[in-house]
């Protein structure tokens, strides 16, 4: 446990808050915090109001599980994007990267994580249950599986594969244009749009694996 090192209690308790965020140690912490303070009052509400509306209030889609403001996401409420090719992905920050790339035009379907034994994570853990419900559906096509190139992501991607092995569905995977080991949501925006355009069936990866 921390002890306060600042002259005020306030301040110490800011920067405590503040440095448990990923990626922000204390010091960047404490320039976060000073700066808050020398900001007008109104700039701190708007913040602090911005981040409980966030908390309080963010949806997520019923169809795709990514985040939205109401009961579906604008991609999937969107009739121009390809309902019939489902990009799946780990987390949300996975379909902002693949947005970014602007050569994906279908929908998505968020996992919310990925098989990870060794974090306690298994396959009843993520959103694997409502991906087959939309497969059995009927009309999609396609589903590309879009997950890290980790062990944990391939071992998802096999299962998924297996999973879906009864229905009628075209089963891909980027192409490894993506490092062996490299997180999606880390992958330039080049390379990942063309591993998305040169996507391959999964069975050959099996082939070859």
């Amino acid at each position: 446990m921390n002890s306060r090192k600042y002259p005020s209690v306030l301040l110490d308790n800011a920067v405590n808050e503040l440095a448990a965020l990923p990626g922000i140690g204390r010091r960047s912490a404490l320039r976060l915090a000073l700066h808050m303070l020398r900001r007008d009052t109104g700039y701190t509400v708007r913040l602090t109001s911005a981040l409980s509306a966030l908390r309080q209030d963010v949806k997520y889609c019923r169809e795709c599980h990514n985040i939205c403001d109401e009961g579906f996401c604008s991609i999937c409420a969107d009739p121009k994007r390809d309902h019939s090719l489902v990009c799946v992905v780990e987390n949300i920050k996975e379909v902002m990267a693949v947005e970014n790339t602007a050569q994906f035009h279908g929908v998505y379907h968020v996992l919310g994580g990925i098989i990870s034994p060794m974090d306690g994570i298994g396959p009843g853990d993520l959103e694997i249950d409502s991906l087959m419900q939309r497969v059995a559906a009927g009309e999609i096509r396609e589903v590309l599986l879009a997950l890290s190139a980790t062990m944990e992501g391939d071992t998802t991607n096999f299962f998924i594969y297996r999973k879906l092995a009864p229905h009628n569905v075209k089963v891909t995977v980027i192409a490894r244009g993506v490092a062996i080991g490299d997180e999606i949501e880390y992958a330039d925006e080049v390379t990942l749009g063309r591993s998305i355009i040169n996507r391959v069936d999964f069975n050959d990866c099996i082939k070859l694996s």
